[in-house]
């Protein structure tokens, strides 16, 4: 987490509450829905078109926030029927109700391609890894000891005892590609994909309206995850985050950004730069850690300064691996498996010593937020 956030400024002081809606530009109105955990809410937001609206993003799979919705339908529509539902992103939050809000309205659900298969795979996926070796084989490497990954493993399996599963997701789908239009409203909508928190994620502007809404691309106060998963234990996901950052540099600098989490904001541009120098700060500590190689559970307090849970780690480590992974490909650390099968990261660079100022980097975050 990021917390140079003084050059933004907030146009309104508080979230709607729960049930109502803000209409922040003519047919475009914003909601929250509840969520768990120290981030309680997301934003979503209303797209009124001349015959019905668009819902961008849609909330948790729960009872809750379902009827919320329905509190929503039968107040803010003005008879008018939900004509498509928009995903940024695949990640539960932003897709939860989309099966049911398409079957209840019988319209189609846009997202890129990229995000709609992964939300497919990933609910059918068993979160806590059982018996998957690859699992178990890309925690051991990073350093997790048998006892934490029981652990890990342990908190995945209470939330499923508790009722939490990966939403189902509609069996299709209308692809939405970077750079195209949509006219809803008498204006045009233009689809802009980043990724990095993951693999497209769909932003949509507004230039008549000079408005953005953002998804998880872009957050005012908090980061978002950016991690390695063992799907794909490879992947360079920190490297397109930051090249989506100097993507979305271009923005006007009037923009009033919509982000799916905090308060509606503009200063897109300096939050950008932010988040790109807080980036930047990690791996430099990363690399003065390496000097004596490490492995990435090391790497853990470099990065966090609470005790993380079950859960917490699993993200932790993912967020950690992200970072070594540029690194690496920047030729900055070298990695090597060692006979205890764990991968170790050591700084090559012979300029480190120029670079490094110990005493001088961002404050550890408390915890990594799942966005």
């Amino acid at each position: 987490m990021s917390n140079d956030t003084t050059n933004l400024v907030y146009p309104y002081p508080e979230h709607p509450e729960h049930g109502s809606t803000v209409e922040i530009a003519k047919g475009v109105h914003w909601l929250t829905m509840p969520l768990e955990g120290s981030l309680n809410h997301i934003n979503l937001y209303l797209l009124e078109d001349t015959d019905g609206w668009y819902i961008v993003d849609t909330g948790w799979n729960d009872t809750r926030t379902m009827d919320i919705w329905r509190q929503i339908f039968a107040t803010v529509l003005n008879d008018k029927p939900v004509k498509a539902v928009i995903c940024t992103h695949m990640h539960p939050d932003h897709t939860g109700n989309a099966l049911a809000i398409t079957n209840m309205f019988k319209c189609a659900l846009y997202m890129t391609q990229a995000e709609y298969y992964q939300a497919r795979s990933f609910s059918s996926m068993d979160m806590d890894g059982g018996s998957n070796w690859h699992f178990k084989d890309f925690y051991h490497r990073a350093g997790m000891t048998s006892e934490a990954l029981e652990q890990m493993q342990q908190s995945w399996a209470s939330r499923k005892e508790s009722g939490f599963s990966m939403p189902q997701m509609p069996p299709g789908f209308r692809r939405l590609r970077d750079g195209d239009d949509m006219q809803i409203g008498g204006s045009n909508w233009q689809i802009i994909v980043g990724s990095g928190h993951s693999p497209e994620h769909a932003c949509l502007y507004n230039a008549s309206l000079g408005i953005m809404i953002s998804g998880d691309q872009i957050l005012p106060v908090i980061t978002s995850n950016v991690s390695i998963h063992p799907s794909e234990p490879d992947a360079n996901p920190l490297h397109d985050w930051m090249v989506s950052h100097d993507k979305f540099m271009t923005t006007p600098v009037d923009t009033l950004i919509l982000p799916a989490h905090n308060l509606p904001f503009y200063g897109v541009r300096e939050r950008l730069r932010d988040l790109v120098n807080h980036h930047e700060d990690r791996m430099l500590a990363i690399e003065e850690h390496c000097v004596n190689a490490c492995v990435s559970t090391d790497l853990l307090p470099v990065l966090f300064k609470r005790k993380l849970d079950g859960r917490q780690i699993m993200m932790a480590l993912g967020e950690a691996i992200a970072h070594v992974h540029l690194l690496m490909a920047r030729n900055r650390l070298a990695r090597e498996l060692r006979a205890d099968g764990r991968y170790y990261y050591r700084s090559i660079d012979p300029d480190l010593h120029r670079r490094a100022h110990t005493e001088d980097h961002d404050m550890p975050d408390d915890s990594p937020i799942l966005v």
